[in-house]
């Protein structure tokens, strides 16, 4: 085997009555299990059918095993197999792959993005403590797994890197005023999209309303590459990422101009996540410490980190708890436990709405969503995010 394809000894020969076929074989997905061994399949979690079929291919998302035969032109015998390739024969040997999946917080990510309203949405649900994914959804469930390897403008959400940018420098304090105009020009107009204007508001109102134009007016507090050098060095983010299947891992560009980079500072311009890297910045940001989302245990690990400062990491938490209930995430206010977030409205297009977005925190996991085109976060992802929280319990 090189590569996962068997070699064959020189090009194969056809006759004048035999063509090749390139053959998929049926048995496409892996056989697993959730964290505590009771079975996962495609029909019972619909979401699962795409990342099951990523874990045939074995630790690195090889995908389904396939084969090149060669077919009789009329009859449609196949002559002989030339070539093998793709999947995972161990895993046949082992049996099932225990994931880190739970299959109740499964079940009812997929119901939560019922809440989707029929657009394309995605989520992800993880342990903060360790990085272990709880929860994978995608609607519609079959087809590209975008909770994992999906790109996306992140929008507000990002300001948790760039509050920690920031409060890490010591450029601003949650006690600063830094006013919220409207509207605020660098090289283009921006607005606000979430909120309206606070004249005086302080960094933290900035946060809790999701003021964009208060955190673009602090990019100069931060050196051009600097936002990505953060995200880097302690949320992981654009760092090689081994998850048990093929997953992006996110990119912050260096701006290559002062438009761009007032775009970055609200996750905008170059800057690309999707809800796995936004539920482990959300884990990161209220732990400290990095650690890589795992699917499957004992997968490879490259990512260094450097932990956040225990007064940042305090910060952070003050200023997700208060958006809940006194910002734009108020959807999840009547829900029990100790629980913090983000908002985030990310432009795509002049031809299509806004996604909406939304980051949380309960006990020891944290979750992100993305709604297509959902116009706002707390009116989109904001009630899938509710619905699955509400469902399962505190832990």
């Amino acid at each position: 085997m090189e590569g996962g394809v068997e070699a064959v000894a020189g090009p194969p020969r056809l006759s004048d009555t035999e063509k090749f076929r390139l053959e998929r074989e049926e048995t496409a997905s892996a056989e697993a299990t959730d964290r505590d061994g009771e079975t996962l399949s495609g029909t019972t979690h619909p979401s699962l059918a795409p990342v099951l079929a990523q874990l045939a291919g074995g630790p690195d998302g090889g995908g389904a095993r396939g084969s090149v035969q060669l077919v009789d032109r009329a009859t449609g015998k196949v002559e002989r197999t030339e070539a093998s390739f793709g999947g995972d024969d161990t895993l046949k040997d082992e049996g099932p792959v225990r994931t880190t999946l739970d299959a109740d917080w499964q079940a009812a990510a997929e119901r939560a993005l019922g809440e989707a309203d029929g657009k394309n949405a995605s989520l992800v649900a993880l342990r903060i403590d360790d990085g272990e994914i709880l929860a994978v959804a995608n609607s519609p469930a079959t087809g590209f797994n975008r909770a994992v390897s999906g790109t996306y403008a992140p929008g507000s959400t990002w300001k948790i890197v760039t509050s920690a940018a920031l409060l890490l420098k010591g450029a601003v304090a949650p006690d600063d005023v830094v006013d919220c105009p409207q509207y605020l020009t660098v090289g283009k107009r921006f607005q606000n999209v979430e909120t309206s204007e606070h004249p005086g508001a302080t960094f933290r109102k900035d946060f809790t309303e999701s003021c964009n134009t208060a955190f673009i007016s602090l990019r100069g507090r931060l050196g051009d590459g600097e936002l990505g050098e953060v995200a880097k060095k302690h949320f992981g983010v654009g760092q090689t990422w081994h998850v048990g299947v093929p997953s992006y891992d996110g990119s912050v560009p260096v701006p290559r101009d002062a438009t761009e980079k007032a775009a970055s500072m609200i996750g905008q311009g170059r800057v690309q996540a999707n809800p796995l890297i936004m539920a482990s910045v959300t884990a990161t940001a209220v732990s400290g410490t990095f650690h890589q989302p795992s699917l499957v245990g004992g997968t490879e690990n490259e990512t260094t980190t450097v932990p956040l400062p225990p007064e940042v990491v305090t910060q952070l938490r003050t200023l997700m708890r208060a958006t809940v209930t006194e910002g734009t995430a108020r959807v999840l206010a009547g829900l029990p436990g100790d629980i913090g977030a983000k908002t985030g409205t990310a432009e795509v297009s002049d031809e299509q709405d806004n996604n909406g977005w939304l980051v949380a925190y309960r006990g020891n996991v944290a979750v992100a969503c993305v709604v297509e085109e959902g116009v706002t976060g707390g009116g989109s992802a904001g009630p899938v995010i509710a619905s699955l929280l509400s469902a399962v319990p505190e832990s």
